[in-house]
């Protein structure tokens, strides 16, 4: 049967009763019947399924990456709290290195004693004012000395060795002249200090609330 004749037939097959068609006919009309019924339950049954399947597929890789990052930020946040802490222990020791009001006094003897003990010659020790800062105050003193290169080193040397802060700032370097033999130098800085300001002295540094207006 060739494919003219396949096409006569067809045309000549009654739709009213597929009963008398040709065993082929039925054959294949039932084969079309399951592919059309297979393709309809996969577009309508189980499409939607494969669909959901996905979003669902979707939603567990975001929830684990979601979780990782949680992870992660909670392995940070450990490590976080470690180096907090070592902050807190590091700045309680610096702290520590800041003298109370009353130990200010003593700081300032331990200044005048390193300077005895590098031998040098005091023209002047003038403590200035107290400049608050956020939880210290800063306590420049204005020294003038006079000594040589290798008396000025031993001195800043002992300086840097006090267990207390202290620094010299604005150094200003030059021959001694009259008084000074000739390799003695006049060296004029201001030796700063510095102190912790106890809660009180916080306090009172702290903003105050402005008062709401009364209503008229």
């Amino acid at each position: 049967m060739n494919l003219q004749q396949i096409i006569d037939e067809l045309q000549s097959l009654d739709a009213q009763n597929p009963g008398a068609w040709p065993a082929w006919a039925r054959l294949s009309a039932v084969i079309l019947a399951a592919i059309i019924i297979l393709a309809a339950g996969t577009w309508f049954l189980i499409k939607p399924e494969m669909e959901e399947l996905d979003a669902a597929k979707a939603q567990e890789q975001g929830l684990r990456t979601e979780f990782v990052a949680k992870q992660e930020k909670v392995a940070a946040l450990d490590a976080y709290k470690e180096q907090l802490e070592e902050m807190r222990k590091s700045f309680g020791s610096m702290l520590r290195q800041l003298p109370s009001k009353t130990e200010v006094p003593s700081l300032l003897n331990d200044i005048s004693q390193t300077r005895i003990a590098s031998s040098l010659e005091e023209e002047l020790f003038r403590p200035q004012g107290e400049v608050p800062k956020d939880f210290y105050a800063e306590m420049p003193n204005q020294i003038i000395v006079i000594g040589t290169y290798h008396e000025m080193g031993a001195f800043v040397s002992g300086i840097a060795a006090l267990p207390r802060i202290v620094t010299i700032d604005d150094v200003e370097i030059r021959p001694a002249g009259k008084g000074g033999t000739g390799n003695e130098m006049r060296m004029q800085a201001f030796a700063k200090t510095y102190r912790y300001l106890d809660d009180e002295e916080v306090a009172a540094r702290a903003p105050k609330p402005k008062k709401g207006k009364g209503r008229k």
